[in-house]
Parts: C-alpha cells; sequence; structure tokens
C-alpha cells in the first residue's frame, strides 16, 4: 500500500526552520480511515480464528472506532455491538448512522456505567445480554491494536519528532515501538484528563522516547473552539489538508503552537501521522451548523 505525503509550507515553518511532512494513512481507505485499519485488522483475525459470529466494542457519538469496527465487521461477516457512551438522539449524527446503516447494534449506556466497561462484572452482563461475542476494547485498543499501529512507522527513520492524536493511546503506543532510538514521539491528547492513557501507553510499550501533550484538547473529548474551527478550515484552504475537529485539527493546531515557541531546534525534521476522522466532521457540521471539510 503506498502512502501519500505532504510537504507543509508556512511562513512560520520557514522562520524557524523547521520542516514538516504529513502521513496521510487517512487515504489508505474509503470508509477505514487511518489508524483504524492497522487497530482492527488483527482483532479480526482473531476472532475468526476463535470462531466468533459476533464482535462487541465501546466508543462515543462520533467514534472513528465504532464506524470502523461496523463496517468491517460487516464486511468479514460479524455481527457487530457498539455500546455507546450517553443518551440516545435522535435523528442519529452522521457517524452513528453510518454505523446503524452498516447493521451495528447500538445500545446506549450512561457515562456513570459506561466507566465499569473493562469491569469482568460488567462484561458478564452484556454477555448475558448479546449472547458470547469477541470483545474489543474502546478504540481497538488491546496487545493486537498496538501490533498492528507499529506497522504505521515504517520507512520514516530520517525524522527527529513523529507527532500523533492520542485517543486511548494504542497508536501512539505502537508507534513508539517502532520508532528508533533517535525520535521522540509528540503525542496530541483529545481527552483533558490523560491518566488513563498514560497507563495504556506505559502498558502497551516500555520505550521513553514520548511526551503528551493534554493542553490543546479544547477541554476534552469532541469539545471544541472558535479557534480551532478557524484553524481547520485554513488550514484545509492554505495547505490542502483537510483535518477533523476532534483529533488531527487539535494536534495540528498544538503543533504550529509548539513551533511558534520555540520547543523545536532549527533544522528539524517533523513527521506528522494523519490518523483520519473526518467523517466526525459531518456530524459536528449538523449538530452545531459548522463548515468544517468533510471529503478530500
Amino acid at each position: 500500500m503506498k502512502i501519500k505525503y505532504n510537504t507543509i509550507s508556512s511562513n512560520l515553518l520557514v522562520e524557524k526552520e523547521v520542516t514538516i511532512l504529513i502521513k496521510r494513512i487517512d487515504l489508505n481507505h474509503n470508509y477505514i480511515s487511518g489508524n483504524k485499519l492497522y487497530k482492527l485488522k488483527n482483532n479480526i483475525t482473531e476472532a475468526k480464528k476463535k470462531g466468533y459470529k459476533k464482535i462487541l466494542t465501546f466508543g462515543g457519538a462520533y467514534s472513528n472506532h465504532i464506524v470502523a469496527t461496523a463496517y468491517l465487521g460487516k464486511k468479514e461477516g460479524f455481527n457487530t455491538i457498539g455500546i455507546i457512551r450517553g443518551e440516545k438522539n435522535l435523528p442519529l449524527n452522521a457517524s452513528l448512522q453510518n454505523a446503524y446503516d452498516n447493521e451495528m447494534n447500538l445500545k446506549y449506556i450512561n457515562r456513570r456505567d459506561y466507566r465499569l466497561k473493562d469491569t469482568d462484572s460488567f462484561i458478564n452482563k452484556l454477555k448475558c445480554e448479546f449472547g458470547n461475542f469477541y470483545l474489543i476494547p474502546e478504540g481497538g485498543t488491546n496487545f493486537l491494536g498496538v501490533k498492528g499501529a507499529s506497522e504505521i512507522l515504517s520507512n520514516d527513520n530520517n525524522y527527529n519528532y513523529v507527532c500523533c492524536p492520542v485517543g486511548t493511546g494504542g497508536t501512539i503506543a505502537g508507534i513508539i515501538n517502532s520508532s528508533n532510538i533517535n525520535q521522540i514521539i509528540l503525542g496530541f491528547s483529545a481527552l483533558k484528563n490523560t491518566i488513563d492513557v498514560k497507563r495504556n501507553i506505559k502498558l502497551y510499550t516500555k520505550k521513553q522516547n514520548w511526551k503528551l501533550f493534554s493542553r490543546y484538547s479544547c477541554g476534552g473529548y469532541a469539545k471544541i473552539s472558535k479557534k480551532l474551527i478557524k484553524f481547520i478550515n485554513e488550514f484545509n484552504i492554505n495547505c490542502g489538508v483537510p483535518l477533523d475537529v476532534i483529533y488531527t485539527g487539535k494536534m495540528m493546531m498544538g503543533l504550529f503552537d509548539l513551533v511558534e515557541r520555540d520547543f523545536f531546534k532549527p533544522k528539524s525534521k517533523i513527521l506528522v501521522v494523519h490518523t483520519g476522522g473526518l467523517q466526525g466532521n459531518k456530524g459536528m457540521n449538523q449538530r452545531l451548523k459548522l463548515n468544517l471539510p468533510e471529503k478530500y
């Protein structure tokens, strides 16, 4: 699979003598965009190997992982179940409608119960309700998902820094595992509270060449600001690369802020992993009457 790279041009980068290239893994599939294809493929293979007929997973209302699991699960012959954080709101947003159209059984639970999703008692209740299933954790973050994510960073050894958005921590853990000793991996969290994320990263990698930023989360998952919307739309116009409002937009806005603050030495070469997620923009546009980029 040939991956496209975009070189980003701006007066700021020229002034600071910093080079930024974007690795466009968001273009690797029409429906399973970006990192989700890497994180799901080994789990799907394992579910088939063990003879499962159902796959159950978790996610929020704008989850790229939910959309990808629904599509790939249907394609591979599985019944899929999505446990959705929050109340059901009609009409469904574009993300959940996409999952529903791909025959995913959507179950909505309150945020208090959602926090119990990793406990044995909660999983057993779900098995009583849905029967036996192959469990894929939220975001596809388990050892098989991280193993798949480690393939994202290939033939990219000549960059000083590698940047990626962070949700559950599986993608960055895989990238850290495949990084070389001289690279620093920078994660930009979509969540304000990173306690669980940091714990996940440390669970799946022993390397310490990484740093996680949370100050660009705009207050939390799926939360936005006028500054973020303005940045995404201007970046799309000036650089020709669409960003999503939940993950990649926050990452790129944070990265440019770091460049402006002289976080990087002159001559630094930075690789940015575009993990996809534009499907989430459609739902945000519907709900908030925005004009975020939705298509390439």
